[in-house]
């Protein structure tokens, strides 16, 4: 079984920076895909952004220009670098990982951009 485990989230003022990191464990052969997704209160999940094992990215329009996926397949970590940050991008951040075709989940690290 793999868990994912977030870290990183915390306090920022609009216009700082995060780095928001999601390490897997368990007995992993090789991860797929794997991604950021982010809930706000009173509103849906959302992809952040997602990232294969060649390294192939996909994100929304929403963050594209501030934000970077990243990953380590050798530490099955995935990495979210947040620059530029804005009081909409506060939200729960979660962490997903595809394995063997199953989705697994984090329990999500909390981002907050206020002043």
């Amino acid at each position: 079984q793999v868990q994912p485990v977030e870290s990183g989230g915390g306090l920022v003022q609009p216009g700082g920076s995060l780095r928001l990191s999601c390490r897997c464990s368990g007995l992993i052969y090789s991860i797929g895909v794997m991604g950021w997704y982010r809930q706000a209160p009173g509103k849906q999940r959302e992809l952040v952004a997602n990232i294969d094992r060649q390294g192939i990215t996909n994100s929304a329009d929403s963050v594209k220009g501030r934000f970077t996926i990243s990953r380590d397949n050798a530490k099955n970590t995935v990495y979210l670098q947040m620059d530029s940050l804005k009081p909409e991008d506060t939200a729960i951040y979660y962490c997903k990982a595809v394995h063997w075709g199953l989705d697994y989940w984090g329990q999500g690290t909390q981002v907050t951009v206020s002043s």
